[in-house]
């Protein structure tokens, strides 16, 4: 399997290749490079972000021998990629060494993108037992990074436990990927640690831990490790909407949109970057601000159905909190022509309506997303939710005490329960809730009650420190 380690791309060796090939397409002779440069040349572009160029090299690669395995497989992975199963077909089928270990893994990328998992499995497994031993070792990393860019986390597991005991770089990076991809994230974080151990000055190790910190909620962890990654490359753009999304999950909303708009200069018209800044705006209660970029967000995922809904979904927040009810409602009627869920769509109609006071209105809302959803526990849920968030705390309580009394056994929600508890004096509740909230879902239980708590402070840390405090 081709693989280029990215230090390559920054050697001596590369540059040469580089330069010639690029001083050959200016002269129109590119056809007399080697095919296996050109593939190398094509990463490159393709690494970069070009795509349309990163195409053209391997075209070129391809016209120069229509057989040779690489151009073959670079343009049958593009097809792939482009959801073109049968092209894919018919670059395979052009390649002369059909006995190669890059002939078998190309094989198998054809068949998962047919959906036939089982049939990779077994080509993949009688390729590795013909490997030389020698190959062993390269065999369990492809295959694993194979499976990685299909987003089949647990079988790239699989085969890096295949492994007889390797302690390269390279190898430890594929792991901390692969266990970031199962959700395991403490070890992702532990791995990458490590990794920047051995090289302070990877932008990618830095990103990559302020990732797995993210998504351990250590957002002031993902803020400084972005920080490092973008005092190495300040215009690393990887490393600028980490920052932003971390300071963005602190509440820190000023500072927030000043990265996104450092991000933006270098990647102008980002619709989910958009979003995100419009959010701060929304939460900072500049809504004005808010709409323009929402709308510009709008604009910019144009065509692209699923970050429509969430746009949308902002827009129609920000007009309800102007008290703009109609236009909330009518931006919420969108949403119904982009495929989403109905029921979806009713509790958002009625968050708004009760926001404005439209009581009975936004009851008949609920009332009709719960029918909708067959009185779905999370959609009640959400329902009792939009109660504490628009101050109707009392009938929050209420709802959430019969809710918990009829599903004891359900781990959302009793955050927010704790929450009502809290504002209504009820300490001895308030405790009993955050307790269980603690236990069964400490996620949400930060997300919810953090701001009760000493910046920082686990969640795992809430109910000690609360009991304390309220005990003394």
């Amino acid at each position: 399997m081709h693989t280029i380690d990215n230090d390559y791309f920054d050697s001596e060796e590369f540059r040469d290749i580089l330069s010639s090939y690029e001083a050959a397409a200016a002269s129109g002779e590119e056809g007399f490079m080697d095919a296996e440069d050109l593939i190398d040349v094509a990463d490159y572009y393709r690494m970069n972000g070009d795509d349309a160029k990163a195409h053209e090299v391997a075209e070129t690669a391809h016209e120069n021998n229509p057989a040779a395995t690489l151009p073959n497989i670079f343009l049958a992975r593009e097809a792939l990629f482009d959801g073109d199963v049968e092209l894919a077909k018919e670059y395979v089928a052009s390649m002369e060494e059909s006995d190669s270990i890059e002939y078998a893994f190309i094989q198998a990328e054809v068949l998962i993108a047919q959906e036939l998992d089982d049939e990779a499995d077994v080509l993949l497994r009688s390729a590795f037992r013909a490997a030389e031993p020698d190959q062993y070792e390269d065999f369990v990393m492809d295959a694993a990074n194979m499976y990685l860019d299909y987003g089949m986390n647990e079988k790239a597991h699989e085969w890096m436990m295949r492994s007889k005991g390797n302690d390269s770089r390279e190898f430890r990076e594929l792991m901390a990927r692969t266990l970031f991809g199962l959700g395991k994230y403490k070890d992702c974080e532990r791995l990458f640690n490590e990794l920047i151990d051995q090289d302070p000055y990877s932008v990618a190790y830095w990103n990559s831990l302020a990732s797995a910190q993210f998504m351990l909620d250590d957002f002031s962890g993902a803020v400084t490790s972005s920080e490092y990654a973008m005092a190495i490359d300040p215009e690393d753009t990887e490393s600028i909407i980490n920052k932003a999304n971390a300071l963005y999950r602190l509440s820190n909303y000023e500072e927030a949109i000043n990265y996104y708009e450092r991000y933006m200069r270098l990647v102008p018209n980002d619709a989910f970057c958009l979003m995100h800044e419009g959010a701060c705006y929304v939460n900072l209660e500049r809504y004005d601000d808010a709409l323009g970029v929402l709308q510009r967000a709008a604009d910019a995922a144009s065509g692209d159905s699923e970050m429509l809904i969430m746009v949308y979904q902002e827009i129609g927040f920000c007009y309800g909190s102007m008290g703009r009810v109609e236009e909330a409602l009518a931006t919420f009627d969108k949403l119904l022509k982009l495929d989403c869920d109905k029921t979806e769509v009713n509790v958002m109609r009625g968050h708004v309506l009760l926001q404005n006071e439209r009581i009975r209105e936004a009851e008949e809302e609920f009332r009709s997303a719960m029918s909708h959803a067959d009185y779905s526990p999370s959609v009640i849920l959400r329902i009792m939710v939009s109660l504490y968030d628009n101050k109707y705390v009392e009938a929050s309580y209420n709802m959430f005490k019969h809710f918990f009394s009829v599903l004891s056994d359900f781990k959302d929600g009793y955050s927010y329960m704790a929450l009502c508890c809290w504002d209504m004096g009820h300490k001895e509740e308030f405790l009993m809730y955050l307790r269980l909230a603690v236990e069964r879902n400490p996620r949400e239980a930060r997300l919810v009650l953090g701001h009760l708590f000493p910046e920082g402070m686990a969640a795992k840390e809430y109910y000690d420190y609360m009991y304390k405090r309220m005990k003394a």
